[in-house]
């Protein structure tokens, strides 16, 4: 049985062992399947650090929005990223607020598989 860190070597840390207890379970086709529709709906921690330091430019909350949170992106946009302090604390955060995501993402990928049974 394959395992995700041979299909997904790029993913790391946190990510990857949620990953692979998500999909232990999985054959080597389903886990094929998981793995190209989660990367392509997965958005990597470095994207969204480099959209964080967009807010210190006047592009606050572009890094929120692209994280399904529209509301706080918006707030973070007309509010200068709530006056740069959410921006700094969202900085120090990014690969936890990405990891959120795509924790998420990864469990909407596997219902949908597991439903296809």
């Amino acid at each position: 049985m394959a395992k995700i860190y041979e299909i997904m070597p790029d993913i790391q840390g946190e990510e990857m062992l949620f990953l692979q207890n998500l999909t232990q379970e999985y054959s080597e086709e389903k886990l094929r399947n998981f793995s190209n529709i989660y990367r392509a709906r997965r958005k990597d921690p470095q994207l969204v650090l480099l959209l964080t330091v967009l807010g210190f430019l006047g592009f606050a909350g572009v890094h929120r929005i692209i994280l399904n949170q529209i509301g706080m992106g918006i707030l973070y946009f007309f509010t200068a990223g709530l006056c740069l302090i959410g921006t700094i604390v969202d900085l120090v955060n990014y690969q936890s607020m990405a990891f959120g995501f795509n924790r998420v993402v990864a469990t909407e990928i596997h219902a949908m598989i597991a439903g296809n049974k």
